[in-house]
């Protein structure tokens, strides 16, 4: 890392000599490709930091951390280069550049001013200081919850406590144990286990129990309280947010972060957000109403818990359904779910994907693929890691490993790390998936295509980078619509031991499902992005209101479920913490409404339908961020986005 960053710098200075022509290849190209040899350098650490963390893995990264981001901002304050670029935007060759060169200039100027390139030198040596130190304090972040979520478990060894869970999950928990040399069951807090515990174990102490050690991770309370306490450590970003925007004459971090986003006030967005909960809170009041109606009635539950809540729903989704999670996971072996979302991806864009064998990798579970188009020409390739182990951080994820460029010898070829957290497989069967694990990986796997399928030449634009926060998740939330069509389910289920589609009366089922509790879902998701938008906004971190009663408001605003006292929600709140959705979190409902309406025009013209796949392709998916996201949407659509397909698709049409 010292070494790139050297000679880095001694570049850049023979960059800005006197003589130098402020031109695209003399100048931005150069800066360009210095940038892109860092961010590769530095990806493969930031990736094993996150899916094999360690000791040593850990301090290295810390380590290098505070270095790159102090070149980053160095570079970004850096008046000469500023003026650089400046002076390519205002010469008569500026008009003769492609669009995606225009495009990395205009988001170059953009990105200086927001980088206080413009501020005096005493405000300039500040505004480095904050983002170092927001730097370091996002990765402890990331550290602490996956600290406190692997320092707790459940440990059974009474049969009788595991009544209600389904086989795959008593198997998960011992075959866990067994690897720990522990007898009976062990349970986690990694997702696969926590979800299957809170879901089906009949036993309401331990789920209580689990409830509360997952809810207080990090935090002051619960069985690790104060051990990796986030607490001030979130106040001490807020802080630093809030001085970073200040520093620059924006009132709040929220202003200063939609600056570079389709949204581009805070109103517009509380208003959006607003919209979407009065239209939502009724129906999820509804849900409420009838799932505690539905524990006293069918159970002789009076008060139902936050622990009792997954429990009791999924009962009640039997009642109704006669329909569970579980019954279908026989049908989504891995075997048979990853070749078939390749399958879905060949149909809709005319691309093959295949395996490449003998490639390094971190673990033995991870794969390596190449995906070809009908010309034969790589279009990209992908690591896939697929299940949750120790030393991995939780969720799901798509990041880059290298950047698709033009170089002298031809173009550079875009790989992407696609990693998930699901079940692994256990007793000599394949992994077996949930649907709403199929539907993750489906949605990580648009995230990647976005970064390979591109054909922009020049990195600051290629894939994902450039394209506008709130825009990012389109082609994520796009690809979950197949897993719901029964024309790429064919492909993508498979009973593991007989090879039978998911059959007629189960797909009717689920689909009946579909929007079990949508209103629900819908309001928890609007809560944490009201929540982290008061947070950057209207929030004072000096002022007498904590955190906890800012999350408590919006709670009491749009929330059915009001969790107990002693949850500390925000406390693992990554996506705003330490995962670069501050001010952002609304992006998830903002990209919903144009991916269900990118969606509905493929319900028009068949879900399969080649051309319409291959207008998205030209469309979205190859341009990047070349172009501003609400253009590109409206020349795939052929007109602006309409909210209906997503209350519809969410069962909240009127």
């Amino acid at each position: 890392l010292e070494q790139v960053l050297a000679e880095n710098r001694r570049a850049l200075e023979n960059l800005l000599a006197a003589g130098v022509l402020r031109a695209w290849d003399s100048f931005a190209q150069p800066i360009e490709d210095m940038r892109e040899r860092l961010v590769r350098m530095w990806s493969p650490v930031s990736h094993l930091h996150a899916v094999m963390d360690s000791e040593p893995l850990r301090a290295a990264y810390n380590a290098g951390l505070p270095k790159i981001t102090s070149y980053f901002t160095e570079l970004a304050q850096d008046e000469r280069l500023y003026a650089g670029y400046r002076s390519i935007a205002a010469s008569p060759d500026f008009a003769t550049l492609t669009q995606a060169q225009k495009k990395i200039i205009e988001n170059t100027l953009r990105d200086f001013r927001l980088a206080g390139a413009e501020l005096p030198p005493q405000e300039k040596a500040r505004f480095k200081a904050v983002q170092q130190e927001i730097a370091a304090l996002a990765s402890k972040f990331t550290e602490n919850v996956l600290d406190a979520t692997q320092a707790w478990d459940l440990r059974l060894t009474d049969e009788p406590d595991l009544a209600g869970l389904p086989e795959t999950a008593r198997a998960m928990a011992q075959q866990d144990a067994r690897e720990k040399n522990l007898p009976g069951w062990r349970f986690t807090l990694e997702a696969p286990s926590f979800i299957g515990f809170m879901t089906y174990a009949d036993n309401r102490e331990l789920r209580r129990r689990m409830y509360e050690a997952y809810v207080t991770r990090a935090s002051d309370q619960g069985p690790t309280a104060g051990k990796w306490d986030n607490s001030e450590l979130i106040v001490r970003l807020l802080k630093l947010r809030r001085a970073a925007a200040q520093l620059l004459k924006f009132s709040n971090y929220a202003e200063y972060a939609l600056q570079t986003r389709m949204a581009k006030t805070v109103p517009e967005v509380m208003n959006f957000l607003n919209d979407l909960a009065r239209r939502a809170k009724p129906a999820a009041q509804q849900d409420f109403a009838e799932l505690k109606r539905f524990a006293r009635e069918a159970h002789g539950v009076e008060q139902i818990e936050a622990w009792d809540v997954a429990y009791y729903s999924e009962k009640l989704q039997q009642a109704r359904y006669d329909f569970s999670q579980e019954d279908v996971r026989p049908y989504f072996p891995e075997t048979q779910v990853v070749p078939g979302l390749f399958e879905v991806v060949e149909r809709l864009y005319g691309l093959k994907i295949t395996p490449v064998a003998g490639i390094e990798v971190w673990h033995p579970d991870v794969r390596f693929y190449e995906i070809r188009d009908g010309a034969g020409e790589v279009r990209g390739r992908f690591y896939m890691d697929l299940y949750a182990r120790a030393g991995k951080r939780g969720g799901a994820w798509m990041d880059e490993c290298i950047n698709r460029k033009r170089t002298a010898t031809g173009v550079q070829v875009p790989v992407a790390y696609l990693v998930c957290n699901f079940s692994p497989p256990v007793a000599g069967r394949p992994a077996l998936f949930t649907h709403d694990e199929v539907t993750t990986l489906f949605h990580e796997f648009g995230h990647g295509l976005h970064h390979m399928l591109t054909r922009v030449d020049y990195v600051g634009v290629a894939g994902i980078n450039g394209v506008a926060w709130d825009a990012v998740e389109l082609p994520s939330q796009f690809m979950e619509n197949w897993c719901w069509e029964r024309a790429a389910l064919d492909l993508i289920s498979g009973h593991y031991q007989t090879g039978e589609k998911i059959p007629e009366s189960l797909y009717g089922k689920m689909i009946a499902a579909r929007n079990f509790q949508s209103g629900m879902q819908f309001v928890r998701q609007l809560e944490f992005s009201l929540f982290d938008m008061r947070l950057h906004s209207g929030y004072d971190p000096d002022g007498e209101t904590s955190v906890q009663q800012v999350l408590e408001q919006v709670r009491s605003e749009v929330a059915v479920i009001i969790p107990p006292a002693f949850n500390r929600f925000q406390n693992g709140f990554s996506h705003i913490f330490a995962g670069g959705y501050a001010a952002g979190y609304y992006s998830y409902k903002w990209a919903e409404v144009l991916s269900a309406d990118a969606f509905s025009k493929f319900e028009e013209n068949g879900v399969f339908d080649r051309a319409t796949g291959l207008q998205f392709l030209q469309n979205i998916l190859e341009q990047g961020g070349s172009r501003e996201p609400m253009e590109l949407f409206v020349q795939f659509r052929g007109r602006t986005p309409k909210i209906d397909a997503l209350l519809r698709h969410s069962g909240l049409a009127a």
